[in-house]
């Protein structure tokens, strides 16, 4: 990562361990997650169930998309309230359910795999601590080997949680392309944090921001989401991320002449509708931050960030590099402290 006034945080030193973290989850993890995926062909699901909050909720949205399209199998995201504050469990028999936690301590999401479990769903668990409740709780379990994340933003877990999506479903869909994508994504990151250096420079032209918007589509639903929640979380501005076709259904309203919009643009299926919306949002006078490997997406830009060439289905890992940084800086533009931002702890319990 760039030199920096604010050099020796640990956020900026999380964001910049992404690329060893998935290096060593590929390492350790790619014979396991092959043997979980033999367990759940063997259970034969007719769907998939999976419960999360926060950021986890974003990796969740991803597996939406990967699952859906390779695997073919219909992904919902759970209600966690149903299962805790109104004691009931839909039947979740037939179901692969799936729990996503950073901590595996988000008790009501250990309640969903804990209800599913009695009903004779298959559970798993992905987290960064093989020990904790949720990890326990669930039959198979995937560890993130992310080493411990002090900052309360989460950036490397969040990234070992879709990576570790992708894993899965590389396993799922025996797929030898898919399997030989993963092993670049080290590197793929590593290049795209280099690629990303220069949002230092232009990140103090939006100090004094306070809304936003950040929008994507398919696979980059997630991306647009998680983007849009690191803002909030360290910058303390009010902003949502959207689906383009979503944006376009009525929160276009809100896009006045310099109303910054992060636009995640990625070369793929989604690339032709998301330029139709740069041009709208170009009509608009918006200030589009644009991520893409397209040229043909910046032509609109007012700031291009560029990253690598890869297939789409992997772009969300490297693709939300660029928005951490953007947040991460645009808080130290603002004097904020990017480890402990205010309100916030790094393991949240809710039921």
């Amino acid at each position: 990562m760039a030199s920096s006034a604010y050099q020796n945080t640990h956020l900026e030193h999380e964001i910049a361990q992404q690329p060893e973290v998935l290096q060593r989850l590929l390492d350790l993890e790619t014979g396991h997650v092959k043997q979980i995926a033999d367990a759940i062909r063997a259970f034969d699901p007719v769907y998939v169930y999976i419960a999360a909050r926060g950021t986890s909720d974003n990796a969740a949205r991803y597996a939406q998309y990967l699952m859906g399209i390779y695997c073919r199998l219909a992904v919902g995201l759970a209600s966690p309230s149903i299962h805790t504050l109104y004691e009931v469990a839909p039947n979740l028999s037939r179901a692969l359910v799936i729990g996503i936690s950073q901590s595996g301590r988000a008790a009501d999401v250990n309640q969903v795999l804990a209800d599913a479990k009695a009903q004779g769903a298959l559970t798993l668990s992905i987290t960064n601590d093989a020990d904790s409740l949720l990890a326990q709780t669930a039959h198979h379990h995937i560890p993130l080997h992310a080493e411990r994340e002090i900052s309360v933003a989460a950036t490397k877990t969040y990234t070992a949680e879709l990576a570790a999506v992708a894993m899965l479903v590389a396993a799922l869909a025996d797929d030898d392309e898919l399997h030989q994508t993963l092993q670049t994504l080290p590197d793929l990151v590593s290049e795209t944090l280099s690629m990303s250096s220069s949002i230092e420079n232009w990140t103090e032209r939006y100090r004094y921001i306070s809304s936003f918007a950040s929008i994507g589509r398919g696979f980059n639903y997630c991306t647009a989401f998680e983007i849009s929640l690191k803002v909030k979380e360290l910058c303390y501005v009010t902003g949502h991320g959207y689906s383009e076709a979503d944006f376009l259904h009525g929160p276009i309203a809100q896009v006045q002449p310099g109303f910054p919009v992060v636009v995640v643009a990625p070369e793929g299926k989604t690339l032709g509708v998301m330029r139709e919306a740069l041009q709208k949002l170009h009509e608009r006078q918006a200030e589009a931050l644009v991520i893409s490997n397209d040229e043909s997406a910046f032509a609109t830009a007012h700031q291009r960030i560029l990253i690598p060439q890869m297939p789409e289905w992997i772009s969300p890992i490297p693709a939300v590099i660029p928005g951490q940084m953007f947040a991460m800086y645009l808080a130290m533009a603002k004097g904020h402290n990017v480890d402990q931002p205010r309100g916030l702890t790094k393991v949240t319990v809710t039921r």
